[in-house]
């Protein structure tokens, strides 16, 4: 009886990442310099024609510039965010300081200014998808891991419940749908109530150790945390500002 060939495993699947922007040369740029890193690109030139499509086949993450025709960078994300947590980093001008800042206090999850480095891109996108990892995993029925690779345990804290492996959160029983990094950082301020988290240590939460963000980013997300809580409780004061020093959770 003649042996079957050995099974050649198949290659992994690459991480999709959709550009937005209207100008062809970075996109062209960007685009090849993903791709040589071994990541699938899409490309759109315009905000309306990429909303369409990343409602319909969601990529992992998405990078979007800030102007653009027909439907700008920020109204492509507050129309995302009201159906989708969909990753979004966004591409600023050093003129555009202030739409960079309203674009995270909308959620978006980075932001990185024009003129920049292929390798700056690269590490931000990367550092974004780590953290997608473990509730990809686990949404795929953790396929092809480790039997032994536990599942990270929901977090009770009060009437918030977070679930890190399925990227859920409720408070009170209601779902409150959070970015990545809003995720992590309000992980690390309930894994110890009480205890006071300074920026640099929120930062060290939510972003690698190759990326670098400023005090005005992580106070972005914070308010934005507070304006999802308070969606589904407009009494909701579990957040608070310790001026000076930085941020606690109260789980009372």
């Amino acid at each position: 009886m003649s042996e079957s060939p050995p099974e050649t495993p198949s290659a992994p699947v690459p991480h999709v990442i959709a550009l937005v922007d209207d100008d062809r040369n970075i996109l062209t740029s960007v685009a090849i310099g993903l791709q040589a890193e071994g990541f699938a690109t899409r490309v759109y030139a315009d905000g309306e024609t990429a909303l369409k499509a990343l409602l319909e086949n969601p990529p992992d993450l998405a990078v979007c510039d800030i102007k653009m025709p027909r439907l700008d960078g920020l109204q492509l994300l507050q129309r995302l965010r009201e159906k989708s947590a969909l990753p979004v980093i966004f591409l600023t001008s050093k003129d555009e300081e202030p739409d960079e800042a309203l674009g995270l206090a909308m959620g978006a999850d980075d932001y990185i200014t024009k003129p920049f480095s292929q390798r700056l891109l690269v590490a931000r996108i990367r550092a974004i998808l780590r953290r997608l990892e473990l509730a990809r995993a686990d949404l795929a029925g953790l396929a092809g891991a480790p039997a032994q690779t536990p599942l990270a345990e929901p977090v009770r804290r009060g009437r918030l419940t977070m679930d890190p492996a399925r990227h859920q959160v409720h408070w009170d029983g209601k779902p409150v749908s959070l970015t990545v990094t809003e995720f992590l950082i309000l992980e690390s301020l309930a894994q110890r109530p009480g205890v006071i988290k300074s920026r640099n240590q929120l930062m060290d939460a939510a972003y690698s150790d190759d990326v670098y963000v400023d005090d005005r980013t992580i106070d972005s997300h914070i308010k934005r945390l507070r304006r999802k809580f308070r969606a589904a409780d407009p009494a909701f004061a579990a957040i608070e500002t310790l001026y000076g020093a930085g941020y606690a959770f109260a789980d009372g």
